[in-house]
């Protein structure tokens, strides 16, 4: 067996390393300065210097393994850049630096270089592993910029400010078997802190500018700011849509804000989620080609699914129920939310149309399916058309589907029953077939 080592603050490790249990101060850290090499923590406490600095720093380097390791205090616990085939192992890291709350509002569209402070970051890095690791208590957990093939797996990120797990440029990565709850801060919105925001952009699973291709499955990601917070338009006015990424299996319940949001984004699938208890289910706002199916959404306040501006969306085979509405399609009055912005970038968007919702329990909501177009100075027609409703249950709503100013669409084939107001209701509508629904005799 090796000879155990004790660290030397700014320790270059050239060969593979077991240090000797301790607690060392080293507010350089160490660094891996060799190929292929392991250190092995053994338990070892590294303390750094009121979050400044990197707790292990490993640049353009390949099939490095860190375990075992325990980190406090460092601006980056573990910072690896420009690497290949890394192991993140088993380690402990907490207290990185932390933006002290409630004078923040997140900006989850800094750039690397400008990049908060975290247990775990890794830039441009590839073939890797993080598995297992405590990075829980701190503003966030594991940060990937511009990574790719990254297994980020069995890692416990929760109780952190901002982002439980964050990926930014990221695609083709595995993010599964984590836990990411209680990933929340608050923002104070008046100098007297009477008023103030639930969440100020901080969420368990944060995926931004350009990140597709993503499996992300079985992680509880529970009572955060948001579970999912995934975003394909930037601040800068800019087009990075986050693309073909598969959610399965999750659960992001509990969240003060919502469970999923995706938002300018295509072909995302959520499959087999809970989303239950939150403001929204599913915020899918200026989303197309989405697929929400068999999710279980309940309980949330305001809507189980919405989606404004969105078009070519499947929502079929989920649970929705005691939401305040269960889905809930529309299109937006010009200047509304930056309503008059996003068409410019996004014409194809300007309507909201040919989403199918098919197959779904909608019982015990406000509304079981609410569409409608807002009024709009410039253009008081229907903007919302060609939906299709069809083969759902809907049973026990105030209102079982309404639609206000939409056209060409296809309510068929439910049963639509024991709905309070009303089965079905129509206003300011043309061409919409009712025809085969069963609705109670």
């Amino acid at each position: 067996m090796s000879a155990l080592v004790i660290p030397e603050d700014g320790m270059r490790i050239t060969r593979d390393t077991i240090l000797q249990p301790g607690v060392y101060y080293l507010p350089h850290g160490l660094v891996i300065a060799a190929d292929r090499v392991t250190l092995d923590g053994n338990g070892a406490l590294i303390i750094g210097a009121a979050g400044q600095g990197r707790g292990v720093s490993i640049d353009q380097r390949t099939g490095v393994t860190v375990k075992n390791l325990r980190l406090i205090g460092f601006y980056h616990g573990i910072w690896v850049n420009a690497s290949a085939n890394i192991t993140i192992a088993d380690n402990q890291v907490t207290r990185t630096h932390e933006l002290p709350a409630p004078d923040t509002f997140l900006d989850v569209w800094l750039p690397r270089e400008q990049a908060y402070g975290g247990a775990i970051f890794l830039s441009g890095v590839i073939d890797s592993f993080v598995i297992g690791n405590d990075v829980r208590h701190q503003q966030n957990g594991i940060m990937l910029y511009g990574c790719n093939r990254v297994e980020v797996s069995r890692n416990d990120a929760s109780y952190n400010s901002g982002a439980g797990i964050l990926l930014y440029e990221s695609s083709e990565n595995v993010i599964e078997d984590n836990t990411a709850d209680f990933c929340c801060r608050i923002y104070s919105t008046d100098p007297t802190g009477r008023s103030y925001h639930n969440g100020a952009d901080a969420a368990a699973l944060v995926i931004m500018c350009s990140s597709s291709r993503n499996i992300v499955r079985n992680n509880r990601l529970r009572s955060s700011g948001d579970g999912v917070f995934l975003g394909g338009f930037h601040k800068d006015q800019i087009k990075v849509p986050c693309n073909d990424n598969l959610f399965e299996d999750n659960d992001a319940s509990y969240s003060p804000n919502i469970a999923f949001e995706a938002t300018f984004s295509q072909r995302n699938v959520f499959r087999n989620n809970r989303a239950e208890h939150c403001a929204y289910g599913f915020w899918l706002g200026w989303s197309s080609h989405t697929t929400v199916e068999g999710n279980a959404i309940r309980g949330n306040r305001i809507a189980g699914v919405a989606i404004e501006h969105g078009h070519h969306n499947v929502i079929s085979g989920n649970a929705i129920e005691h939401n305040g509405v269960g889905v809930q399609l529309w299109v937006n009055a010009d200047g509304r939310r930056g309503t008059g912005v996003f068409r410019q970038f996004y014409p194809e968007c300007a309507e909201s149309y040919e989403t199918k919702v098919i197959s779904n329990t909608l019982i015990h909501n406000d509304f079981g399916v609410r569409a409608w177009t807002e009024r709009d100075a410039s253009y008081a027609g229907p903007r919302c058309h060609h939906f299709v409703i069809h083969g759902n249950t809907v049973r026990d709503n105030r209102v079982g589907v309404q639609f206000e100013r939409v056209r060409d669409s296809l309510i068929q084939e439910n049963t639509i029953i024991a709905n309070l107001e009303a089965g079905i209701k129509l206003v300011g509508c043309a061409n919409i077939n009712t025809e085969g629904n069963d609705m109670g005799g």
